[in-house]
């Protein structure tokens, strides 16, 4: 660690490395600002991040399928694939797992495809059902992205939906109340409403269900909704790991003169009257007018309140921020070959279903045990998983006939209940894991060679994610939008701070692989510079659309 002190004012500190803010780094640099980038780990990427954990391996040390960025401009604002990226579609996107001698649910970017899938598992009901679904549901969530891309606003609110229809086909003044009831609904509700199978209701929850709430809490029927996207643009999977984000983000910062800063978790965030002294621990003082904070809020306003900020304020925003009781626990597993599930459809593609999310569960009672345990700080007594196996699909991620696969348990709670410790109980939750995966792949165990667990508390101490949770802080509905981490800092600012912009997962849209909050940032920090409010339009010189449906490429990896 150094202790000098950097006399030069930068334009712009953006503190933390994770992919929002890289994205606000980046669309700085790219506008001719000098910006340096701080970051606490000595890996840069956060959640977004690939590692060597086993030797010739590389594996994702958190997000792994990449969803809402797909749906932005970003990586074309960005020039992203000229620095590297390339994304596979994950096709199929998802399935569920055979029961009995009734196969597999197989959700592929085909909805022909998938409607007949879901005929073979459920019957033709279901599969009609399905398809009427998505015809409702696809417009809406592309309205929440769109809604998502902008500053949350009541009147940004009703642009993005007026004029839709209902379920029923009304429109106009007299859908609005039911409109607005269908989107404040539990996913739960809205699955019940729609299909009779629980099979296609537990694995659409479990869908729904990845962005943190439990489908039970009211307003989590648009995170089911987002399922229906997944037919125009499925999740992505970056050539290379999760982190091959990361690193073309910081390509392309560095490119347009960017400073990438590692190992110095900032102490101190303190305004002096003209600019920002941004401390780091051992005492290295850098400066600029202005700062983009894109770590975790709490580790914001300690910063904030280490600078001089009045202390009761920062600890009365803190005491009212919910971060929740964790996530869960990811295991990380080498092995010599893929899962076998049984009951897979003959009419898959060489990867079968290995390109998707396995949304292991069968019915919703599954998924409200494992949450009421956690609920009650105890670990699951049967995990709910979800599986990815991406090295079918990338073969660089693995040495020559073996295999990556990340084992995703939720919920698990950062804090046991009796005192007890992840310390004790890491080894068992992790073969708890594995034992529910051999219930579903019978013999995956034998096929393992390395494992790595990771609790909600290492989830913690490595990434920075406080109490474990990996959308920072609770994803329910007061905390959305423009409640998002609290109404006084919905906006991306912090009242009575000069300069200082907020942006990662703690802010609006919230968490997820998207890049928003950090481009919404930088569009913030331009905005004030030129003093209108067309910041990054008129810096760039590019059309800032930030979300931007775009047909399929068929055939090829998406960029």
């Amino acid at each position: 660690m150094t202790t000098s002190s950097d006399a030069r004012i930068h334009d712009t500190i953006v503190v933390g490395a994770g992919h929002n803010g890289l994205v606000a780094a980046t669309y700085l640099a790219q506008a001719g600002l000098d910006v340096a980038v701080v970051e606490r780990d000595t890996i840069p990427g956060g959640a977004v991040s690939t590692v060597a954990r086993f030797p010739g391996y590389r594996v994702d040390r958190g997000s792994s399928a990449h969803i809402m960025i797909r749906h932005t401009s970003i990586i074309d604002d960005l020039s992203l694939g000229a620095h590297g990226l390339r994304y596979i579609d994950c096709d199929p996107w998802a399935f569920a797992p055979a029961v009995g001698d009734s196969p597999a649910i197989v959700f592929r970017t085909d909805l022909d495809a998938t409607c007949a899938s879901i005929e073979a598992a459920c019957g033709a009901r279901e599969a009609d059902a399905y398809r009427r679904f998505v015809a409702v549901w696809g417009p809406r969530s592309a309205a929440v992205m769109r809604m998502f891309a902008h500053r949350p606003t009541i009147g940004g609110f009703a642009r993005s939906f007026w004029g839709m229809p209902t379920r029923d086909g009304v429109t106009g003044r007299a859908a609005g109340a039911n409109l607005a009831q269908e989107f404040l609904r539990s996913g739960d509700a809205l699955l019940d409403s729609w299909f009779d199978s629980e099979r296609l209701r537990a694995a659409l929850a479990w869908f729904g269900a990845q962005s943190g709430p439990p489908m039970s809490e009211p307003g989590t029927a648009p995170m089911v909704g987002i399922a229906a996207l997944m037919h125009t643009v499925p999740p992505g999977r970056a050539v290379g790991g999760s982190g091959a984000l990361t690193e073309a983000l910081v390509s392309a910062l560095r490119s347009h003169g960017g400073e990438l800063v590692l190992d110095a978790p900032v102490e101190s965030l303190a305004w002096t009257g003209d600019h920002w002294r941004v401390t780091s621990t051992g005492g290295a003082v850098r400066r600029a007018r202005s700062v983009v904070a894109a770590c975790h809020i709490l580790t914001t306003l300690d910063a904030l309140a280490a600078g001089g900020v009045a202390p009761e304020q920062v600890r009365r925003w803190q005491s009212r921020i919910e971060v929740g009781p964790g996530i869960g626990s990811a295991v990380r597993i080498g092995a010599t070959a893929l899962p076998d599930y049984p009951g897979l459809p003959a009419d898959l593609p060489a990867h079968r279903v290995h390109s998707g999310l396995g949304l292991l569960v069968s019915d919703r009672a599954h998924l409200a045990a494992a949450y009421g345990d956690a609920r009650a700080g105890q670990l699951p007594r049967r995990p709910a998983l979800v599986a990815m196996s991406y090295s079918a699909i990338d073969p660089g991620l693995a040495p020559p006939e073996r295999h990556s696969i990340t084992l995703w348990s939720q919920w698990h709670p950062r804090h046991l209940a009796e005192n007890r410790s992840w310390t004790d109980l890491a080894h068992r939750a992790g073969d708890d894991i594995v034992a529910e995966m051999d219930r579903q792949a019978p013999g995956f165990s034998s096929t393992i060679e390395h494992v790595h667990v990771q609790t909600p508390d290492r989830i913690e101490d490595e990434l920075g994610l406080v109490g474990g949770n990996v959308m920072h802080v609770e994803m329910s509905m007061d905390q959305m939008f423009a409640f998002r981490p609290h109404p006084d800092l919905g906006g991306h600012r912090v009242p009575g701070v000069p300069g200082l912009y907020l942006a990662g997962a703690s802010t609006h849209p919230g968490g997820g692989v998207s890049g928003i909050s950090g481009a919404l940032a930088a569009d913030l920090v331009l905005s004030d510079r030129a003093g209108r409010a067309d910041g990054v339009r008129e810096a760039l010189g590019s059309a800032w659309t930030a979300v931007r449906r775009r047909a399929p490429l068929v055939g090829r990896p998406r960029t």
